[in-house]
């Protein structure tokens, strides 16, 4: 099933670019056709779900999966891994001030956007009763983010891991809070 879900979403995704493409200009057309190249691109429905698509195949969050899209970090989330994505849910973007999550999905704004959702990707396999033995993680961004524990509750930069789903190349733990770097 996710499968086909998978399936339609980027067969979608094709249809809008070739729209897009013959709407525009050359210069625009190299650039759309640039960006839907790699290994993001290629369906499978035999593997395991990646990180990225277990992220595409959940409606809880479509505005993370627009986010990765903006800052057009769908390759690396497909790599080999193993990941680590703490994912935060489409209420916990609800939750930001409002108009950040649009602010940050202007092209003008995408390394800042990139830089966020670096901070919610490390190296590693790990499971949430593993992580309590941190007290902190390096993140894909070069910055470490703080792992707290509360009873048997973990928190990443202070958003809580309320879900895990393994993938083919790491880990989702889905998480209630956007984490954001310290601004530096």
């Amino acid at each position: 099933m996710m499968g086909l879900f998978l399936l339609s979403a980027l067969s979608g995704c094709k249809d809008r670019v070739e729209n897009e493409t013959t709407a525009s200009d050359s210069n625009a057309s190299e650039v759309i056709s640039e960006s839907n190249k790699g290994q993001a691109f290629i369906e499978d429905d035999a593997s395991t779900p990646n990180v990225l698509q277990i992220a595409l195949g959940s409606a809880e969050h479509s505005t993370l999966v627009k986010a990765i899209q903006a800052a057009e970090l769908e390759n690396a989330l497909v790599n080999a891994g193993p990941l680590m994505v703490f994912a935060p849910t489409n209420e916990a973007f609800d939750a930001l001030p409002d108009g950040t999550v649009e602010d940050l999905l202007k092209p003008e704004n995408k390394d800042a956007l990139a830089n966020i959702l670096k901070y919610h990707v490390t190296p590693g396999n790990y499971t949430k009763d593993f992580l309590k033995k941190f007290k902190k993680l390096g993140q894909a961004n070069n910055q470490n983010v703080p792992v707290e524990v509360k009873g048997d509750d973990v928190f990443i930069g202070g958003a809580k891991i309320i879900a895990s789903i393994p993938g083919g190349n790491g880990i989702v733990h889905v998480v209630d809070k956007v984490i954001l770097p310290p601004s530096e």
